[in-house]
């Protein structure tokens, strides 16, 4: 197949997808390519167009073993004809249950043709200096990972004439797809005096949930737990207090310690 555009689309509050993401576009090393960040609130405004001459990559982080909620809208208003598309989703070493196939699912109904699907791993998001979860990865291990699939993809597409070819890519999960992420109320997040009302949490948060004057108002009806304020903190001034967020990240920190390795999935 002849692939005149590779299209990157990418939601990573805390980098981590990002990472794997671009590690599978060197893989591909393809001369024209567009990334779509939609982590910010805005970006997730425009619509995506892609054509069959596409290649269209996108990779999304594991929410409870779904896609992130906040993604459904953009992710529905996509728009494809006969575009082939690879499925990325990263999880942090507990478990990445329905979410690929969820993302296979709706990029298929928007228009797309998958031709591939991976499952890779990143820190998660409740990993802390006390609750350590799959920390600094991808790691270069992952990344090399990232680039070897992306150079099978591009076999792949090279042994294909046209999105005829492409037929029906399998993936593990179940449909229905299990419950999402449960709503977590009240305050999890403490701000110290170190803090310097800088902004930058503010700037971080992929819903809009923080006053960009006032850093320790939170809107906890935005929020979706994704940490990206205190990761991205440069004082270290936010830091997760004790309660049910806490108590999910012990739980995370006990279970989730047998390193798990990326897994792929290519049309045959």
């Amino acid at each position: 197949m002849d692939i005149q555009s590779l299209k990157i689309a990418y939601f990573s509050p805390t980098g981590t997808t990002k990472a794997i993401i671009q590690g599978i576009a060197r893989g591909i090393d393809h001369s024209s390519s567009e990334v779509i960040d939609i982590t910010k609130p805005d970006l997730r405004k425009q619509t995506l167009h892609a054509s069959p001459d596409d290649l269209l990559m996108v990779a999304v982080p594991v929410y409870a073993g779904r896609v992130p909620a906040v993604l459904q809208g953009w992710l529905n208003e996509i728009k494809a004809s006969d575009t082939p598309a690879v499925c990325v989703v990263v999880y942090g070493n507990r478990d990445y249950d329905d979410a690929l196939l969820e993302l296979k699912d709706t990029l298929q109904k928007r228009g797309c043709k998958p031709i591939a699907g991976a499952a890779f791993i990143g820190e998660h998001s409740f990993s802390g200096p006390d609750t350590p979860i799959a920390v600094a990865r991808p790691d270069g291990e992952d990344l090399g990972h990232a680039e070897a699939f992306g150079r099978k993809l591009k076999d792949k597409l090279l042994s294909l004439s046209s999105a005829d070819q492409i037929s029906e890519l399998k993936v593990p999960g179940n449909f229905p797809y299990k419950e999402g992420m449960r709503k977590i109320t009240g305050d999890f997040i403490a701000v110290s005096d170190a803090c310097t009302q800088c902004g930058v949490c503010a700037q971080e948060c992929p819903v809009d949930a923080i006053d960009a004057k006032d850093s320790s108002t939170i809107d906890r009806e935005k929020c979706i737990l994704c940490c990206a304020c205190i990761k991205g903190c440069p004082e270290k001034a936010r830091t997760m207090m004790a309660g049910p967020v806490m108590d999910i990240a012990i739980r995370l920190n006990k279970a989730c310690q047998e390193r798990k390795e990326p897994v792929f999935f290519i049309d045959n």
